[in-house]
């Protein structure tokens, strides 16, 4: 599914099966998770992507090809492919391990063409192994919903009380991660969204309510996952003094002006960039030990427009999970 610009729907094509270099390998796709950040680059609100693009950047394959200097993986094992999907390796954050933060990065379904097709190819020490136990519908959400989401709770500290603003693919990941952490979970969703209320008390949310509205309780941090600035002075508003508001789009809305008070305390803004290497073996691993439980939406390739419209509409419950 083919991305050519702005205002425009991906358009199923038949192109050339990507072929890796030296260090790459190419997988056939059995999964890739529809993520926030895929409609970010639709939208125009993600400048620049390469064009034509191929979008996507949850993908789960079987290896199928290695790279004349590929000895990482061998043919036939199922591993994944994540939002990052290479760095420069010599600069400072890269040498401090901080490598989403560097300037020569490359992003899959971005700059380099992803998961929404039959195949793709990725840098083989950029992928990750598969856990035992998870399917590979399963498996794609924990890619960057899981990742992102995991980044964003390691954070926010070892909270008590946490809020999560937006209940999307990635909050519903995290709070079996926090609960599993012994953590209380307030769940904040969009105005009236009873839906995504009642989803996140199943998950073990012991709150769950509008995010225009108090919280019942002073929260010792919130991760903010939608997209919207506003949310910021309201998470800010309802987190105790030195508690911690983590941002964890890629993209927000702008956040509006606020009165000091509401920083004053010690209370801490901060953003989500990316993810590095080791968040993936960390949380990998750790998702299959609690064990983390997907809740996926499956569509066909050919229907990626319709996920992603569905997303837009918050009407998901869970994930996106495209198979080929």
């Amino acid at each position: 599914m083919v991305f050519s610009g702005v205002g425009t729907p991906l358009q199923l094509q038949t192109v050339a099966r990507p072929e890796p270099n030296e260090h790459q390998v190419q997988v056939r796709v059995l999964a890739c998770g529809v993520c926030r950040t895929d409609l970010h680059v639709v939208d125009g609100e993600l400048a620049q992507p390469k064009l034509p693009l191929i979008p996507g950047h949850q993908i789960v394959g079987r290896v199928t090809a290695l790279g004349a200097r590929s000895t990482r993986w061998q043919l036939g094992q199922i591993i994944g492919i994540p939002w990052l999907s290479g760095s420069c390796g010599g600069c400072r954050y890269c040498s401090e391990g901080r490598e989403n933060l560097c300037d020569g990065a490359l992003y899959t379904g971005y700059q380099v063409d992803g998961g929404f097709a039959e195949y793709a190819v990725a840098r083989e020490d950029y992928c990750f192994l598969i856990p035992p136990g998870y399917t590979a519908e399963q498996a794609a959400p924990l890619l960057c919903a899981g990742l992102i989401g995991y980044r964003a709770y390691r954070m926010t500290g070892e909270p008590r009380l946490l809020g999560l603003y937006g209940f999307g693919a990635a909050a519903h990941l995290i709070i079996q991660v926090a609960k599993h952490a012994g953590c209380r979970v307030f769940a904040f969703t969009r105005p009236g969204d009873r839906i995504a209320q009642q989803f996140a008390l199943q998950l073990g949310a012991e709150w769950a309510g509008d995010s225009n509205t108090a919280a019942p309780e002073s929260l010792d941090a919130a991760i903010i996952f939608a997209a919207a600035g506003e949310l910021v002075p309201i998470a800010l508003q309802a987190v105790r003094k030195g508690g911690r508001v983590v941002c964890a789009g890629i993209h927000m809305s702008d956040i509006p002006q606020f009165s000091y008070d509401l920083l004053w305390g010690e209370r801490s803004i901060c953003s989500v960039a990316n993810l590095t290497r080791k968040d993936g073996e960390e949380f990998l691993p750790l998702a299959a030990q609690i064990p983390i439980h997907t809740h996926s939406n499956r569509y066909p390739l050919a229907d990626v427009n319709r996920a992603l419209d569905d997303l837009r509409a918050g009407s998901i419950s869970g994930a996106a999970v495209i198979i080929p």
